[in-house]
């Protein structure tokens, strides 16, 4: 759980698909905001140590783990002129190993089966978090307080020039995607020279290089010191054993200096300002910005829900303006994202096709002034309060990661001089009116806006000289914090000269008392039309998560027209038979429900997130959602737009570019997982798309008889299967036969060769080399998945450890077994820095040889991997989404129901010969396919020196 700002976060992106709105939904009374006010609730206990650590302890016994989470007061704003990025560079360092414990931080961390372990810089603060079993605590705690206090003895010369390598790599990866420049934009406009945030946190080339070993020591003594700290520990542990432990390992660190932090203002511009840019991006976007206050300003709660109501929400000002009624922009989005300090707030429209973007601006401009005129209206408060809480109630499942419990107490902490500060948003979001909420907006939206416009083309200029990344879509954040983990891959010193060590910090403290796994049970029933529902209870919070899923996915799109379930379940978000899109994303933020279809290769899925309150209204929804989707011709050019629009970004973006150009080179385009796995199909085919088509495609595969109904959360199996028989028992099956997928195709014998796509003027190259593997889903993949760990497949593998930590030439690589239902396939990802991508594929290479070879695992590696799989089972279904994604993966694979609490023993029985065996027998160097993403004018010198065919490709439209 987090802060409003962060909860904002989560209900944009999730309520980004607009769907139908309600006759009855409105009638349903949904559940006050005050009530649901009260159900967010963190109680905590906190204490402060003599050298000045403030300490929170919240105490949650759902599951034995404690989340670790230790955030110091300072960030990016924090640095001097010249030393740009270096918060952020130290950081990394901070990963690199301890005088006690001098390896790799996340080695000991693995070991003890460890989750949510990252860490991040911001403009405002550092944090490093992780969440252990409860039997690990000692250990989180000693290489904490270790890190805190006794770290420069270990720093070297080395490993700073090895981190400084993978954060230049990791700014090329930012800057190399669409919009990559954007946050350079946003800070050095909107906050002048001088200003704290005038610069980002990733920081400038030149500065990078600039820092030295006496920088780093510096920096840590500077601004390391237990005081300048706030320590959260939250899960199974309570206040007293907090204290004894705390005050063990931390209680010797000696004060470090009072830290100061900068003076920082919100600025306004002297006048307007305007500024166009180029990128490789599929149309035209506009923005306006302003700066705005801090996040305990008493108008930032006001300023967030103003922007939700104007561009967040489904049923946005802007949307139903811009998007549905007069359809000139294919998305739009508004946000306020506050910091300490002070804040951002963005508007945005991206440009449908064959509208002129002065046209667009106008219209952008006349919809903010009209917002300012008349302010929102109680009812679109209540969504928009409705939604957010909904959003909020569902975080506090979880203690700790990039948004638990933890954060929003060390925040407060931090921030507010309050770890309860959310209770003062809460309040100020319960209490705001439409007159307050008017009032905010035009008081700080009256004022010089920064007018950037991005149009498509090549780039006039790089980032090196600038800093900062950001991701397209629906947007709901500019910028987000620096992390040590590559996000794209899935990842989520000496004593000062002072005092004494008390703890014995001679050895890593004994792990004990570890809790096995006891996986909710697994319940069943069947509708009156047969459709099987699969339930487990979870009420740590009361919500309810629903998933109906179809064998159909992005497998069974016809090979004549891919792209079809794309489109079909874009146009089912537009409004059913009994309601328009408008009035479904409505009813869906007045019930705080979120509602949306899905698809993966093999399942269509549509999920409810529900608060228990409102359940039966919102399966009602759901069920009118999924059964009656209107199909509306006019809503489906809009969608079609939008989905040409999201082709057109996919084929602008490295990462996506190679993945549409493997897929079909590896399974042969005829075959079901063939195609590009984004399943947003091909141009022509989308163009081409009619309404009969996709409500003929609805027809064929979203029908009861394919369908199975997932149910976890605060409710019983009695009540829910009596809830979904009133919502689908009277749906009856078609009389015709099921539709099937053609995985009978064969497969084509692979070719090794190299695939380049030309990306000019690209920093970094996007590597993927893959092969299609003897085994299906539901084969007992384990050992195999194991061996593929130890190669490549997490931050400790061979691959990643040599590419990243020893050559310092990417910010992160992987290699990944597909999770799918039929043939898999095997694929190691790696986007690297320009000059050295024929270099990575010769180490990739390299690597694989000797791991097959005589290199096989290792007995650390094979204790590292067995007590990492094993000890952290009980952390990896903490939430209700998790114990969700766990029973759908059991009925997918047709695993037993207690698949989950025997793969301990499985684990365990595991032996280095059956894991070298598994690799041998599968993984192989001599017929991988490889895709190179990059600047061919670089590259394709390194590519011709490999000794394998190259051959210039584009990817396939």
């Amino acid at each position: 759980m987090a802060r409003f700002r962060r909860f904002t976060l989560a209900l944009t992106l999730s309520t980004s698909l607009v769907a139908p709105a309600p006759a009855f939904a409105k009638a349903a009374d949904p559940a006050p905001v005050a009530d649901l006010v009260k159900a967010v609730d963190i109680p905590y206990q906190a204490f402060t140590l003599d050298n000045g650590l403030r300490v929170i302890v919240h105490e949650d016994r759902k599951a034995p783990v404690v989340a670790v989470s230790v955030w110091y007061r300072v960030g990016s704003k924090h640095e001097p002129k010249g030393k740009t990025g270096f918060a952020h560079l130290f950081e990394h360092l901070m990963f690199n190993g301890s005088e006690n414990a001098p390896g790799d931080f996340f080695e000991p961390l693995q070991q003890v089966g460890a989750t949510d372990f990252n860490g991040t810089t911001f403009l405002d603060r550092t944090n490093y978090f992780e969440t252990v079993p409860t039997g690990a605590l000692d250990r989180a705690l000693f290489l904490e307080s270790d890190r805190m206090g006794h770290l420069l003895g270990a720093v070297t010369q080395e490993k700073l020039d090895n981190q400084r390598g993978v954060v230049q790599n990791e700014k090329r990866q930012g800057d190399n995607n669409p919009y990559g420049l954007l946050r350079y934009e946003i800070f050095e406009n909107l906050f002048p020279k001088g200003h704290p945030y005038h610069h980002s946190t990733i920081g400038s080339m030149a500065d990078l290089n600039s820092a030295s070993l006496d920088d780093v020591k510096k920096w840590f003594t500077d601004n390391y010191g237990p005081n300048n700290a706030v320590l959260v520990l939250a899960g199974d542990i309570d206040v007293a054993t907090a204290k004894a432990k705390v005050e063990h390992w931390f209680g010797d660190i000696p004060r470090g200096p009072e830290v100061k932090s900068p003076a920082v203002s919100v600025p306004t511009l002297p006048a307007p300002l305007a500024k166009e840019v180029k990128d490789l991006i599929p149309t035209t976007r506009i923005y306006r910005m302003w700066a705005i206050p801090g996040l305990n300003d008493p108008e930032s709660v006001p300023l967030q829900m103003a922007m939700s109501v104007l561009g967040g929400l489904s049923s946005s000002r802007l949307d139903n303006a811009m998007v549905r009624k007069d359809p000139v922009a294919v998305s739009v989005s508004a946000y306020a994202q506050p910091f300490e300090d002070a804040g951002i707030l963005l508007v945005q429209a991206d440009v449908k096709d064959g509208v002129e973007p002065a046209v667009v601006a106008q219209r952008l401009d006349q919809e903010i002034a009209s917002f300012l005129a008349t302010g929102p209206t109680a009812d679109e408060l209540q969504r928009a309060a409705a939604s957010y809480l909904g959003t909020a109630i569902a975080g506090l499942e979880s203690v700790g990661g990039f948004g638990g419990k933890a954060v929003a107490l060390a925040e407060g902490a931090l921030y507010s001089n309050d770890p309860g500060y959310y209770k003062v948003e809460l309040d100020r979001l319960a209490k705001a009116t439409p007159e307050a909420v008017k009032a905010a907006a035009n008081k700080w939206l009256s004022r010089p806006a920064f007018s950037l416009t991005y149009t498509p083309g090549e780039r006039t200029e790089g980032g090196e000289n600038r800093g900062g990344a950001v991701t397209a879509g629906k947007a709901a954040a500019a910028v987000a914090p620096d992390r040590y983990w590559n996000p794209a891959l899935g990842d989520v010193g000496p004593d000062r000269g002072l005092g004494t060590s008390i703890a014995d910090r001679s050895q890593l403290p004994e792990v004990a008392g570890l809790k096995a796994l006891d996986f909710p049970a697994i319940e069943r029933a069947k509708l009156k039309n047969g459709i099987e529902v699969v339930f487990a209870k979870r009420s740590a919070v009361p919500t309810v998560n629903v998933a109906v899923s179809f064998d159909a996915g992005y497998a069974a799109d016809p090979r004549s027209a891919l792209g079809t379930q794309s489109l079909m379940l874009s146009l089912m978000d537009e409004g059913t038979t009994k309601l328009d899109s408008i009035a479904f994303a409505e009813a869906k933020e007045r019930l705080g429900a979120q509602i949306d279809g899905s698809a993966n290769a093999d399942e269509t899925i549509f999920s409810l997130f529900a608060l228990k309150p409102n359940l039966a209204p919102s399966l009602a929804l759901l069920a009118d959602y999924i059964r009656n989707p209107a199909f509306d011709a006019k809503e489906l050019e809009r969608v079609r737009a939008q989905q040409l629009n999201r082709l057109k970004a996919e084929l602008n973006n490295p990462n996506a570019i190679a993945s549409r150009v493997l897929a079909p080179v590896l399974y042969g385009a005829e075959h079901p997982y063939g195609i590009p796995p984004s399943g947003l199909g091909n141009a022509k085919s989308v163009a081409g798309a009619t309404r009969e088509q996709l409500a003929d495609f609805h027809s064929t595969w979203v029908r009861p008889d394919l369908a199975t109904i997932f149910v976890v959360g605060d409710t019983t199996l009695k009540e829910v299967t009596r809830q979904l028989d009133a919502a689908f028992g009277n749906w009856k099956v078609p009389a015709t036969p099921k539709p099937t997928k053609h995985f009978e195709i064969a497969i084509p014998k692979p070719e090794p060769r190299i695939l380049l796509v030309d990306r000019p003027k690209s920093p970094q190259s996007v590597i993927l080399a893959g092969r299609v593997i003897d085994a299906k889903g539901g084969d007992e993949l384990e050992v195999l998945r194991a061996a593929n760990d130890i190669f490549g497949g997490n931050f400790l593998s061979r691959f990643n450890m040599n590419l990243r930590e020893t050559k310092g030439w990417s910010y992160g690589v992987r290699t990944r077994i597909s999770a799918d239902k039929d043939r898999l396939s095997w694929v190691a990802a790696a986007p690297v820095q320009a000059d050295r991508t024929g270099d990575s594929i010769k180490e990739l290479q390299s690597d694989l040889r000797a791991f097959l070879a005589d290199k096989g695992v290792t007995a650390e590696e094979l204790e590292r991997t067995i007590n990492g799989n094993v000890r952290e089972l009980p952390g990896s279904f903490e939430t209700s989404g998790d114990v969700l994604g766990g029973l759908r993966a059991i009925a997918k694979f047709g695993r037993a129901d207690d698949y989950y609490e025997t793969l301990a023993a499985t684990y365990e029985a595991m032996t280095a010969e059956e894991i070298d065996a598994a690799a041998r027998a599968t993984f192989s160097v001599d017929d991988l396919v490889y895709v190179v993403v990059g600047d061919a004018a670089v590259v394709k010198p390194q590519l011709d020196g490999l000794g394998l065919p190259v051959e210039t490709v584009s990817p396939a439209n």
